[in-house]
């Protein structure tokens, strides 16, 4: 999702240094709906992470199917049921009302999207939160990783690729990855970065050929918006949280609330420490 204009960065409605801004005043922006873009380059060094909330009856499911599909759908949070205080995450994180925006999928389809969920949780709803690759990206810059996302202001670019997860009751699909163009050199340094963050999808899945992983055009993402390559520069490719989306989808639930692509919940977990 783009921002929109009433949604850039550098207006009155975030007067601040995004990236040294806390957590607790960024949920309490989102909190007031008025802001529905990208959590991309904020609060370094926290965690960030993707939502899934579904009915209790699903939970056991998808929880095995996190487990089983552990690149894709770290967890580092789960809610209590009908709880919508992620009490292990932070001071007074609300998930109906602290991440930008909400995909809402019934029968397996999007039916809309919407800045806040308060009239969709139920006494019945558990909330999964599921480490992001957003949270490692501060580490690559601090290692001398460029991010072209960030460079350009964009949402990193997200594919559907060939590879299975390893499916759980109605869960399965495929893996989504995330993708960001660096040079073979960076691309080592930042295999040996991000592999000291599991919990937030650790180190590549793929680097170059994106064909060999079932993606047939690479300026034309399932999901975020389209990146640009310099010379000699290579696709990298991470597992990424939409995972769970995919498989959603597939799984056909009456109801399930996810996260927007590039939307996240911004936990107060310092992302070294989760």
């Amino acid at each position: 999702m783009a921002l929109m204009e009433s949604e850039e960065l550098d207006n009155d409605l975030l007067p601040y240094d995004i990236g040294k801004t806390s957590p607790d005043i960024l949920r309490d922006i989102f909190r007031t709906d008025a802001y529905q873009g990208t959590t991309a380059g904020m609060s370094d060094g926290y965690t960030q992470g993707n939502l899934a909330v579904m009915p209790e009856s699903y939970a056991l499911d998808f929880s095995r199917f996190c487990q089983r599909n552990p690149k894709s759908c770290p967890i580092v949070g789960v809610s209590d049921t009908g709880n919508p205080l992620m009490f292990t995450l932070g001071q007074n994180i609300d998930i109906r009302t602290d991440i930008p925006s909400y995909n809402v999928y019934r029968d397996g389809s999007l039916d809309c999207t919407i800045p806040n969920i308060r009239d969709l949780w139920n006494t019945d709803s558990v909330a999964f939160v599921i480490g992001c690759s957003f949270s490692f990206e501060e580490a690559l810059l601090q290692g001398g990783v460029p991010l072209r996302h960030q460079e350009l202001g964009r949402i990193v670019p997200m594919y559907e690729t060939n590879i299975n997860n390893i499916k759980s009751g109605p869960f399965g699909g495929s893996m989504v990855v995330s993708m960001r163009p660096m040079s073979v050199a960076d691309s080592i340094r930042a295999s040996a970065i991000t592999a000291r963050f599991p919990h937030t999808h650790g180190m590549p899945v793929h680097i170059g050929a994106p064909e060999e992983i079932g993606i047939k055009d690479i300026s034309q993402p399932d999901w975020g918006e389209p990146t640009e390559f310099c010379d000699n520069e290579v696709p990298v490719f991470w597992a990424c949280g939409v995972t769970p989306q995919n498989a959603i989808r597939e799984a056909g639930i009456p109801l399930v609330v996810t996260h927007t692509p590039g939307s996240m919940l911004i936990t107060d977990c310092r992302s070294s420490e989760v």
